[in-house]
């Protein structure tokens, strides 16, 4: 039985700080939505979210190399805005051009990274609510 209770505690514990972090994030993530300017381009703070992802060019988001700038490239952040019912669904939408990348001072650059690694953070905790929801139905059948 102190297994399971212990499990348990171990689980609720771990929820927990996952919704502090997610928490924590949300406002970092609005702080720099505004420090980055980005609020001149996607006027309510929640309106990002509409995006379908948020890339960036000119330096790397890969877990190895992150933040490593590509050299000749242009330091930019792109939205993914998904339009069902165009011709073109997809399409995108620049938030930030920085310049070339090794230009970029490192402080803004580092900024950027965390900006997009923050969104997609969230972005993550909304996907997982929406397949949530969507599961609902076929728990009747369980």
């Amino acid at each position: 039985m102190s297994s399971a209770l212990d499990r348990l505690k171990n689980l609720t514990n771990k929820i927990s700080s996952y919704e502090r972090a997610r928490k924590e994030n949300l406002v970092v993530l609005q702080n720099l939505y505004n420090e980055l300017g980005i609020n001149q381009k996607v006027e309510e703070f929640s309106e990002l979210f509409n995006f379908k992802a948020i890339n960036l060019s000119g330096a790397s988001l890969q877990n190895d190399s992150l933040g490593e700038i590509k050299k000749g490239k242009y330091l930019q952040i792109l939205a993914i805005g998904y339009d069902r019912d165009a011709v073109v669904k997809s399409k995108n939408i620049s938030l930030g051009y920085f310049g070339k990348a090794e230009n970029v001072d490192v402080v803004l650059k580092d900024k950027i990274v965390e900006f997009i690694i923050r969104f997609r953070f969230e972005k993550s905790f909304m996907t997982l609510e929406h397949y949530y929801d969507m599961i609902e139905p076929f728990k009747e059948n369980e």
